[in-house]
């Protein structure tokens, strides 16, 4: 018969001649050893004429003579391991319609943190195995031959033989147990049809604690012996997210049972397996005692995430992974509406703005890529779980919603889950629904806002009575790209009373400002475009405009959300040399006054850009910036001080933390010499009310602004609270202050704890992210000594990329960003080309910057006014 098992290498994808329709799996993990061995039968619907099949295989020793397809044994077998495939041929052509294809396989537990892998723990002071999987995107494939790709959903019935005393959990509840001996079997029900990257299994000692919904569903939490105490806030989001969501879709959760459990040793933050979501520690465990209010907002975004999947992902999943965003743009939208129903007080879409300010920094790089991606290989998925799939997606979803209303917004949502309910859809699929349900342009706006990338800047000036607007690409680079968006503008004049919207189409447009607001003049006259930053764009007003809205944030006649946006864009605009450093000073000196969290939170994150480019920048002018950037904080830190008090919000607890980092990080000396010595005081009573959870960072990086490898107490002190604490969140606020060291023996020393046992793989990112200014030339020559080590011992791309980005970003030479270059020439993996490609960028966006500055003629003479005004 034609053709060999070899015309099937190279492909994107599976062919689609045959389907699973049902797997039944039997998995043996043995925890010791730390291999597992399986059996796997699936109901197969073979569609067309073929003589062969193919599914996904990786890492996985096949048994050839146990494979059988009804009662016929392949002639061929063929695993391809760079195509991840393994093609079974049979000596004559296949009937058509149902028939059972099974056989016994064997694989290793391994440490890399995906497939069917295992995670160390203590119990009772003894080092553990669990076994856990984690198969999103394209990772089930190392547990068991499968059909590994989204569109081909089946149902999952699980059969588990593992140790008597361990809890075996999968996606369904247990039918029945059998004991024999030392081990047991433990059957699952049988799942609804499901993508196999939904799969899931942990097994282990767990402790767990259990509420219900409204409508009776359990929900379990599941953490380490112990620890359940810590999962009860978890709990709660859980449920009454549960209870939302099944409003909000208008379909009940699709499960009889949910469970979320902290696994210690987790590449990404949670993972939504249908029915047994799985967390890091840190993004699912809450204590009273020992988390900050930080940690408690992410557990509970985080949670809403995960539980919107359950309808947004895994009843309706994406058909291809190009169509990633609509889950995880969807699912990071919605965790903001669920949160902002249950906590009303966290003001959290004011907070939504730090996801759309991440997606509007990272798309302004000529190194972005669109929304909707084409992935033509497994091993190119992994790399586009960036900030434009889950904030850029979660952005243009609320522009959208904004655009048609809520309420109809809503409703469309609840036919497009339930036409695809149990199937798959397409980005297209979500746009006709939209488009039918509202009768608006849905398509044609959107596809401009998720098949081409970038975003424009909307260029406004005023001419007499007319509002001119112009739209071009953003590029922080400063060119201007080719891109053209259809623009759901919004406008007001004076006042939120008087606004407008509109569709800009076209390159430009004339909006006349009589036709919606009275004519103001003098003080009182400002418009804002993009009322409260619901559009995906930038804004660039002329000098008259900024001025009269400048007035306007001194009189506080702005929302937050305008605040912040006023702000992002001013500094998105300096970085791509559109407007002057000087100019962006001037107006952070209008927040002086400010108190808002929310509002502060941008500000200080553009200070602390701000002081780290004038340093390379202007060496000399640099101090005077510091003190600059100090007396705009100050105010606002000096009335929240060091001391919680009573009545105070979560909003306010998380203001003194913010604050308290920044003036450490901007080397005031005042703050630097309290957190030192309230750190002295907790070494001696680790449950001082000196230094609760929140604000023990900035004493941790105060602590380490003064260690040398001479005077080196502080990180030894700090590194033995790390050993001694069995706290993941506490683990990751030390972590992240070593590396802060100016001196850059002591950086090194940080970068090299990494390799060791003490720090888990998957909180290297947390050393990373903390590298001080100081400390950049010894972490990029610590990479290159290490890199073949860092590359075999981190090759998720999530992972490498950290490495990467965090080493090479920070600088903003061009002679910099070519010795990376030339370094990376042979070594270059697709696995972080994309992050290695953008951080290049963002050195030579620097270096551009850094010209400018040194260019303006009047930014010494500003810098001086402004320190010199009283507050």
């Amino acid at each position: 018969m034609a053709g060999s098992p070899e015309q099937f290498r190279g492909q994107s994808r599976l062919p689609r001649f045959a389907a699973p329709l049902r797997y039944d799996l039997v998995l043996r993990p043995d925890l010791a050893a730390c291999t597992f061995s399986g059996s796997a039968s699936a109901a197969v619907a073979v569609s067309a004429p073929t003589r062969f099949l193919v599914l996904n295989a990786a890492e996985l020793a096949v048994d050839r003579s146990s494979i059988r397809f009804q009662d016929w044994a392949p002639t061929e077998v063929a695993q391809f391991e760079e195509d991840e495939i393994l093609v079974l041929g049979f000596g004559r052509e296949l009937p058509l319609g149902e028939g059972v294809l099974s056989m016994d396989f064997t694989g290793t537990l391994n440490d890399q943190m995906r497939g069917f892998y295992r995670s160390k723990y203590e119990y009772n002071g003894e080092a553990r195995n669990m076994a856990v999987t984690q198969f999103e995107a394209a990772d089930a494939r190392r547990c068991f031959p499968c059909w590994d790709e989204p569109a081909f959903k089946a149902k999952f019935k699980i059969t588990l033989e593992v140790p008597a005393e361990l809890v075996a959990l999968s996606n369904m509840p247990v039918v029945k147990e059998t004991v024999c001996g030392p081990l047991k079997t433990v059957y699952y029900e049988e799942s609804p049809l499901m993508s196999t990257y939904l799969v899931a299994i942990v097994v282990g000692l767990f402790d767990y604690i259990e509420s219900s919904t409204l409508e009776g569903t359990k929900v379990r939490v599941y953490t380490q012996v112990g620890k359940t105490s810590q999962g009860k806030f978890a709990l709660d989001v859980g449920v009454k997210s549960l209870d939302l969501f099944k409003d909000y879709f208008a379909t009940p959760y699709p499960l009889p049972k949910l469970d979320m459990i902290a696994i210690p040793d987790f590449a990404a933050g949670a993972m939504e397996n249908y029915g047994l979501v799985t967390y890091r520690e840190s993004a699912l465990l809450y204590d009273e005692q020992l988390s900050s209010a930080s940690n408690k907002q992410q557990v509970a975004i985080t949670v809403a995430h995960e539980l919107a999947h359950q309808w947004f992902g895994n009843l309706v999943t994406m058909e291809w992974w190009t169509h990633l965003w609509l889950n995880e743009g969807f699912a990071s939208w919605v965790s903001y509406l669920a949160v902002e129903s249950i906590f009303p007080e966290w003001n959290n879409w004011t907070q939504f703005l730090d996801e759309t300010t991440s997606g509007l920094r990272l798309d302004a790089l000529a190194e972005s890529h669109p929304i909707e991606v084409d992935v033509n290989h497994a091993s190119e998925i992994d790399a586009i779980f960036d900030s434009i799939s889950y904030d850029k997606g979660a952005s243009v979803i609320r522009m959208l919603q904004s655009y048609l209303g809520a309420e109809r917004f809503q409703k469309a949502l609840a036919s497009y889950i339930k036409k695809y309910a149990y199937s798959n859809a397409k980005t297209e699929d979500l746009w006709a629904v939209l488009e039918e349900e509202t009768g608006e342009p849905v398509k044609d706006l959107m596809t401009t806002w998720t098949k081409q990338q970038g975003y424009p800047v909307i260029y406004a000036k005023l001419n007499g009575q007319d509002l001119e607007l112009e739209q071009a690409q953003f590029l922080s680079d400063g060119s201007s790209g080719p891109g053209m968006w259809i623009v759901p503008m919004t406008a007001c004049c004076g006042s939120y009373d008087l606004n407008k919207k509109f569709l800009l189409k076209g390159k430009t447009d004339t909006m006349h400002i009589k036709d919606f607001a009275a004519t103001q003049s003098g003080q009182n006259f400002w418009i804002k475009l993009n009322i409260d930053q619901t559009g995906f764009y930038r804004v660039k007003y002329d000098d008259e405009l900024a001025a009269g809205l400048e007035n306007a944030i001194k009189a506080k006649k702005l929302s937050l959300m305008d605040m912040i946006g006023i702000v992002e864009d001013s500094y998105a605009l300096s970085v791509a040399c559109k407007q002057t450093l000087t100019s962006l000073l001037r107006l952070l000196n209008a927040y002086r006054h400010e108190s808002d969290y929310t509002i502060l939170s941008h500000v200080t994150s553009v200070c602390l850009s701000v002081n780290r480019i004038s340093t390379d920048a202007n060496p000399d002018l640099s101090s005077d910036i510091k003190q600059l950037l100090i007396k705009l904080l100050l105010l606002a830190a000096k009335r929240v001080g060091w001391d919680p008090k009573d009545s105070e919000s979560h909003l306010d607890v998380m203001l003194r933390s913010l604050l308290l980092i920044a003036l450490v990080k901007l080397g005031h000396e005042e703050t630097i010499n309290e957190g030192i010595r309230r750190f002295h005081i907790f070494l001696e009573d680790r449950k001082t009310p000196l230094l609760p959870p929140d604000n023990r960072k900035a004493a941790y990086l105060a602590v380490m602004q003064t260690v040398s490898t001479s005077n080196r107490a502080g990180y030894d002190v700090l590194l033995k609270i790390y050993k001694e604490t069995s706290e993941a969140q506490e683990k990751s606020r030390i972590l992240g202050s070593l590396s802060s060291c100016p001196d850059k023996d002591i950086v090194v020393e940080a970068l090299n704890l990494m390799l060791t046992d003490e720090v888990r793989n998957q909180d290297a990112f947390y050393v990373l992210g903390g590298i001080s200014l100081e400390g950049r030339e010894a972490a990029w020559a610590w990479l290159k000594d290490n890199w073949d080590h860092v590359v075999k011992t981190w090759p998720s791309s999530s992972l490498i990329s950290d490495f990467v980005n965090s080493t090479v970003s920070p600088f903003t030479s061009e002679e910099k960003a070519a010795e990376v270059s030339e370094f990376f020439t042979t070594r270059v993996k697709p696995s972080f080309e994309r992050a290695l490609k953008q951080s290049l960028e963002r050195v030579r966006i620097s270096a551009r910057w850094i010209d400018s500055i040194k260019s303006e003629p009047s930014l010494a003479q500003t810098v001086q006014q402004l320190l010199l005004q009283e507050f």
